[in-house]
């Protein structure tokens, strides 16, 4: 419906008429924003927030808009465009008492707040809703828009809305007073269920089409459940103690498993089906990058994200959450690895084909951690597997330096290869872990910031951001090693390379000192959220 983001028509604004600077930041333990600008005659701010929970069939956006001091006036600008722009306004009247209502293909719409708005029309046709509001100390003006796939029923009552808002987030989020940053782990707590749906997924990042690098091509469409992040948020759940967030992950990976089987796919849509295939939308795209919708992994198969959801299930069932629903996942899972850990797969950074060390070995890793919660009759044969998949591996893909390498035919380091051993699928004492670590951070680090791997030979901020979920890993890397306080410097730069709303995108550009691609960025925020848990612990 806003599809302004990415050159299309759509737009929902509230802004002061005449100068001002603008700032806002999210209230403490929940997802609302509060706008807050500095006008010639006082200051203004607006709150806005998405009714939560949320209703599949219904989105709700409360917007309560108000003069702290000083008389203000704010043009208020609604431009509703269904389907990226494709689908034209109709429709639209006002009914009695001010409410707007109107249409965008098969979406309904009403708008209430702005009595005195005015259509805007291009010839004949109406393009959207204007108004001018005019505000004053104490007297706050509700701008509610309601979106349905259906019949509009009751409208909602602002108060009640805003009420019950806030006292849901308040109840949601715990008080994670344990971590290292306990109100950056709420934030990110906030964040992860705001991206969680009514079945359980998980979607990977709220966006499409935002630019890792400008013209090159790097800009996906995130709004898909990856198996790969699920889990990483249900470990990073997991080692908050619980939660029902983490049974939401656990829910919707065990339904993937069971419907699916050994051709899990590596993403899906939040209802469980298949991801659509990437095309474009004739839109100009975000700046620097192109209007993507769509994603090519639907075409790829992953072995890592077998072993990925051993260790989710595993931290569940740990914890004391996993029925037997989720116990015969798991089986499905490991047999899964059985049969296929043998082939090519496209690997954590969904690419060619290949036998990729970090997926066998996070499979191995997986293997271990069920073993260690299974009963003795099946234990030793998938402990068993797993030390056959770590032998396997390390004749084929350990480097002559004694470090893991990317694969059997690419002898680079990569930081995916940081995880297994902090998954258990081989000691911190290994010489390989700790051979792999100092090849990592001599050849792909900079200034506490972290790159996945090579891509060519020139410098590596000029080929790809500083991916922070890496950064990260890398603190939790050091912790294990028992370098406790290098540990923190990992994690203190990487948890500085947000932006202004605390929100973490895929990479961050260094030089420039910008966020880059889809944000937020689910996994970011995953490993965030475990390594300022797991960091405040005692040293391991």
């Amino acid at each position: 419906m806003f599809a302004a983001l990415i050159g299309g028509p759509g737009r929902y604004s509230v802004t002061p008429r005449g100068r001002f600077v603008h700032g806002g930041y999210y209230e403490e333990g929940g997802l609302i924003w509060r706008n807050r600008w500095i006008t010639e005659t006082g200051i203004v701010e607006c709150r806005d927030a998405l009714v939560f929970p949320g209703d599949p069939h219904r989105t709700v956006l409360l917007r309560r808009v108000g003069a702290v001091d000083g008389t203000a006036e704010v043009r208020v600008r609604l431009q509703p465009w269904g389907g990226f722009g494709a689908d034209a306004l109709r429709d639209v009247r006002r009914e009695d008492g001010g409410t707007w209502t109107g249409r965008n293909g098969a979406l309904r719409w009403r708008w209430h707040g702005a009595r005195k708005a005015r259509p805007v029309r291009q010839g004949l046709r109406t393009t959207g809703l204007a108004a001018v509001l005019t505000l004053r100390p104490g007297r706050p003006r509700d701008l509610v828009l309601e979106i349905r796939d259906g019949p509009l029923g009751d409208p909602v009552v602002p108060s009640r809305a805003w009420a019950a808002t806030q006292n849901n987030w308040a109840r949601a989020v715990p008080g994670l007073a344990s971590t290292l940053a306990p109100e950056d782990a709420r934030h990110t707590w906030t964040v992860l269920r705001s991206l969680t749906s009514s079945t359980g997924g998980m979607v990977g990042a709220a966006t499409t089409s935002l630019p890792e690098r400008a013209e090159e091509g790097r800009n996906y469409d995130y709004r898909y459940v990856w198996i790969r992040d699920q889990c990483y948020a249900g470990q990073a759940l997991a080692a908050c103690g619980g939660h029902e967030l983490l049974d939401d992950t656990v829910r919707f990976v065990c339904a993937r498993l069971h419907e699916d089987g050994p051709r899990l796919a590596p993403a899906y849509t939040i209802t469980g089906g298949p991801v659509p295939d990437q095309r474009t939308l004739g839109l100009p795209g975000y700046p620097g990058g192109y209007d993507r919708v769509g994603n090519w992994v639907n075409r790829q198969f992953q072995l890592n994200v077998f072993g990925e959801a051993l260790l989710l299930l595993s931290a569940a069932h740990r914890l004391g959450r996993l029925d037997s629903d989720g116990r015969r996942a798991a089986e499905v899972a490991a047999d899964a690895i059985a049969r296929r850990w043998h082939e090519p797969d496209a690997g954590i950074g969904e690419l060619e084909n290949r036998p990729w060390t970090h997926s066998r070995l996070i499979c191995a890793a997986g293997l271990r951690s069920l073993a260690e919660t299974a009963p003795a009759r099946v234990a030793a044969s998938w402990a068993a597997l797993a030390d056959r998949i770590v032998a396997a591996t390390s004749a084929t893909a350990l480097h002559p330096a004694g470090r893991w390498q990317r694969s059997p035919g690419d002898p680079h380091v990569d930081a995916a290869l940081l995880l297994p051993p902090l998954r258990g699928a081989l000691s911190a004492e290994d010489p390989r872990t700790r051979a792999t670590l100092l090849a990592f951070e001599r050849e792909l680090t900079t200034g506490h910031y972290v790159y996945r791997f090579r891509h060519d030979e020139r410098p590596l901020e000029e080929a790809e951001g500083a991916f922070l979920l890496c950064g990260f890993i890398m603190a939790l890397a050091e912790h294990q090693q028992h370098r406790h306080e290098e540990a923190l410097r990992w994690f203190e730069r990487n948890r500085a390379a947000c932006g202004t709303t605390g929100l973490f995108a895929e990479e961050f550009d260094i030089r420039q000192r910008q966020l880059r691609g889809n944000v937020p960025q689910a996994f970011v925020h995953a490993l965030f959220l475990e390594s300022a848990t797991r960091l405040a612990a005692s040293p391991p």
